[in-house]
């Protein structure tokens, strides 16, 4: 590609650090960008505006971009209205704060429960929150996005796309998370990139494997179609997360965009995003050569 992709780190990879520390050891390693995770002690729909501003001029004084900022606030299909009002509240607020970071994106979470349990009611109350979260965004000139992810509405392409559609709103969009599609065991390689198209607009990557039972570190349990599994945090490579079809998918199709690491394998967490790092450049690289 004669424009590369660009790689942010994910300061949610980084929590035990402060903000500050996190992008000085991004910008250490190398990463041309931080994803913020919308909680403390990074970042809340609370933080006070110095504070915001102080954020952006670190960040840009290590050279960094800020390509999204990873919102925790959402759950919009299983909440009351109540609970959905705050929720909007928040995401108003981290929008603002999200204008003084001059961050594109901003992630909502969209709700459960998993695709295949949900009904259409799911679907209609998440769509019509996100519709007016999305009016919002679009005055200020941002862009709302959606993970792939289990236990939720979208889980897979078609979930995705489903959601899409009923709101209705060209700037939002998609985040693709092959790791995320393998635990709900959905096809996550070339197709799905072909599939999501322009409305791909952000991507997260990470490795995972099944394991029999958890309890060890790095390990997690998921609902699944398939019942209750247990999965384990693995550095790049590691998983049985092929991620290669994600990245001819995206080269073919011309992504412009991030990648984000999202490491969270048991292992020191400078260590393991400078791992993961060298990997997925070593990856893109390949993906270069065979395409000649």
């Amino acid at each position: 590609m004669k424009e590369k992709m660009k790689i942010a780190a994910f300061s949610g990879s980084l929590i035990d650090y402060s903000i500050h520390e996190a992008m000085k050891v991004a910008a250490g390693l190398g990463f041309d960008g931080i994803e913020i995770a919308s909680r403390e002690p990074h970042l809340s729909p609370e933080s006070s505006l110095p504070r915001v501003r102080e954020m952006r001029s670190i960040a840009e004084g290590h050279g960094l971009e800020i390509p999204a900022l990873a919102g925790y606030m959402g759950h919009f299909s299983t909440s009351g209205d109540a609970e959905c009002a705050v929720a909007y509240d928040q995401f108003l607020g981290l929008l603002e704060r999200a204008v003084e970071l001059e961050a594109d994106m901003i992630r909502i979470f969209q709700g459960g429960p998993n695709a295949f349990l949900a009904e259409d009611y799911h679907y209609a109350k998440a769509a019509y929150w996100i519709r007016r979260c999305a009016a919002e965004a679009r005055a200020a000139g941002k862009r709302i996005v959606l993970e792939i992810h289990n236990q939720s509405l979208v889980e897979t392409a078609d979930s995705g796309l489903r959601l899409l559609d009923m709101i209705g709103e060209e700037h939002v969009g998609l985040i693709h998370d092959a790791g995320n599609m393998y635990i709900t065991d959905t096809e996550f390689g070339e197709e799905s990139i072909r599939q999501l198209g322009s409305r791909l607009f952000h991507v997260h990557i990470k490795d995972e494997k099944r394991i029999g039972q958890g309890g060890a570190p790095g390990t997690f349990k998921n609902v699944t179609r398939h019942g209750e599994e247990f999965f384990l945090q693995c550095r790049l490579g590691e998983g049985e997360v092929d991620h290669s079809g994600v990245l001819r998918g995206l080269r073919e199709q011309g992504y412009k965009g991030w990648l984000t690491l999202e490491c969270a394998a048991p292992y020191p967490p400078k260590e393991r995003l400078a791992y993961d790092l060298r990997i997925i450049r070593e990856w893109l690289q390949a993906v270069e050569v065979s395409a000649g």
